[in-house]
């Protein structure tokens, strides 16, 4: 059975770039003197150049860390222990578990937090920034729906009152640009196709509390032995996005169209505002079940994902769909097929095939 992915959403599939520089990564520890050592060193010089070339930033402004949400946690973690409890920690609804899970921990360290809503596309507003605001976390696009978020608002009415601005682009830049301004700026590698790794920008002049103690590394703000191949993949997985994102779009943009038509035509709702990840189609299903749809869809050769999540046995509805006022019915039914950079024409007919003869064959919920 020939299989097509679209779930690069969850993970995107290692670029083979990354592939190549991972082969060139030399053995060593970048903190040792000796000629290993440095061969190391310089391949992580190489990749944090690399990584600050692609978002125009210093190399001192660069920390890799092991993943995206550690380069969030960092970030919340970091810049909010600076600050006084009294200042609020803001952000919004849906945003990711990762920044929803920090900013809870805060609050119960006693710091003052306001979770904003969002509208029925899963978008933020800046008006919700209160004047007593001190650090605001607003993501670059919604991880499950696709919802391009307005950042550069949320940057100027942040920095208007005083507060540093965190963004979390974990969900995006591989498909459009980080807008200018942001204080803290958290990357995921597997979602870039790096396959490993995260990168957290801290701009010039900002200063955050490390999460780890030990030894100066990452500028000191994350102390342990660094990981040149991780590092190397993810500053790699950036630099060829920011290259080839505008062109990939394009055709990514009309294969999620199809599938969107698709989705509407067997009875979804789409979910997300028009303002969108190019890759995404994504809706919901009032009569089914999401985890029936996704098994129905791996079974008949489709990869996809959904916004409803399952624990301990039992179905939770997605935060992120409760958020824009979906009912529980709906939020239970919800569907994300996400294309990629390697998704081809012809992936998108078999699919469309696939996922009509599999969602009209997989029964309703009882």
């Amino acid at each position: 059975m020939r299989r097509v992915f679209l779930d690069d959403a969850g993970s995107a599939p290692v670029l083979s770039q990354v592939n190549e520089a991972l082969r060139a990564v030399p053995d060593g520890n970048p903190s040792s003197p000796h000629t290993e050592g440095r061969a190391a060193r310089a391949a992580l010089d190489h990749a944090r150049d690399l990584a600050a070339q692609a978002l125009g930033a210093d190399r001192t402004e660069i920390s890799f860390t092991a993943s995206g949400t550690e380069a969030v946690n960092l970030a919340l973690f970091g810049a909010a222990r600076r600050l006084s409890k009294r200042g609020v920690v803001v952000t919004w609804a849906a945003e990711h578990q990762s920044v929803l899970g920090a900013v809870r921990r805060l609050q119960s360290e006693g710091h003052a937090v306001e979770v904003a809503g969002v509208d029925r596309h899963a978008r933020a507003s800046a008006d919700d920034i209160p004047s007593s605001a001190k650090l605001v976390s607003i993501g670059l696009a919604n991880n499950e729906v696709g919802t391009i978020q307005p950042v550069a608002e949320v940057i100027a009415r942040a920095h208007e009152v005083g507060a540093l601005v965190h963004v979390d682009a974990c969900a995006g830049p591989r498909w459009i640009p980080i807008p200018d301004g942001a204080d803290l700026v958290s990357i995921s590698g597997h979602k870039l196709g790096a396959g490993r790794g995260g990168i957290l920008y801290v701009k010039d002049g900002v200063r955050i509390d490390p999460l780890l103690y030990g030894g100066p590394q990452e500028w000191g703000r994350r102390a342990g032995g660094e990981d040149v191949a991780a590092a190397t993949a993810v500053a790699t997985a950036l630099s060829v996005c920011v290259q080839e994102r505008g062109a990939r779009g394009h055709v990514a943009e009309r294969q999620a169209a199809a599938l969107r038509a698709l989705l509407i035509e067997l009875g979804g709702m789409i979910t997300g505002g028009e303002d969108r990840l190019p890759n995404y189609a994504t809706c919901a299903f009032a009569d089914r079940r999401g985890e029936d749809l996704l098994l129905a869809l791996d079974l008949a050769g489709v990869g996809a994902s959904s916004g409803s999540a399952c624990a301990s046995g039992s179905l939770d509805p997605s935060h992120v769909l409760l958020a824009m006022g979906l009912s529980l019915e709906q939020a239970l039914g919800s569907l994300r097929l996400t294309t990629g950079y390697a998704t081809t024409d012809e992936e998108i007919s078999l699919a469309s095939a696939t996922i009509r003869t599999a969602l009209t064959r997989s029964p309703a919920r009882a």
